[in-house]
């Protein structure tokens, strides 16, 4: 009997082993899964984030001609601008915004406000009689924020 017991003990033994053994096979397999999981969404934030930079990268350099549309709008003369031909580049260029709207893109609004060098850049100072000082007269350049970031300062005219 007394072998019998022994037996049962050193089996007993070896199933505490066998179960510590699991127990520590188990919690290595979540700790790996949990960092599984994290990469993946680590990863997928990576991937969200450069596409969002790439996208700026397409918008800054399509800018310029976006510039050149509001020149081009300021420079219309009067007569024109009931012309047809007028009316369609207008079109033009409201679809140009529109598209960059839906690309998240936003207009910083500086005329008649106060300067602000985190989305406006100033590039002149004029004494202005009867004005507050740092209100935004003119603006040179129009500023954009992509998502909420500013990727273009305006350039500014400012009150001295």
């Amino acid at each position: 009997m007394e072998k019998k017991e022994r037996r049962k003990s050193k089996t007993e033994e070896q199933l505490e082993e066998c179960q510590k053994i699991k127990e520590e096979y188990l919690t290595n397999w979540k700790r790996e899964r949990a960092d599984f999981l994290n990469y993946k969404k680590e990863e997928k934030d990576r991937m969200i984030e450069l596409m969002r930079y790439d996208k700026e990268g397409l918008i800054l350099k399509i800018l310029p001609v976006l510039d050149n549309l509001f020149i081009a709008e300021k420079k219309i003369p009067e007569d024109l601008r009931n012309d047809k031909w007028v009316e369609g580049f207008l079109k033009i260029k409201t679809q140009v915004l529109d598209f960059f709207k839906n690309q998240g893109l936003e207009e910083i609004e500086s005329l008649g406000k106060k300067f602000n060098p985190n989305f406006q850049e100033a590039v002149e100072v004029i004494k202005k009689q009867g004005c507050e000082p740092e209100i935004v007269v003119e603006e040179i350049q129009k500023g954009y924020l992509f998502q909420g970031k500013v990727i273009r300062p305006a350039k500014v005219k400012i009150t001295k």
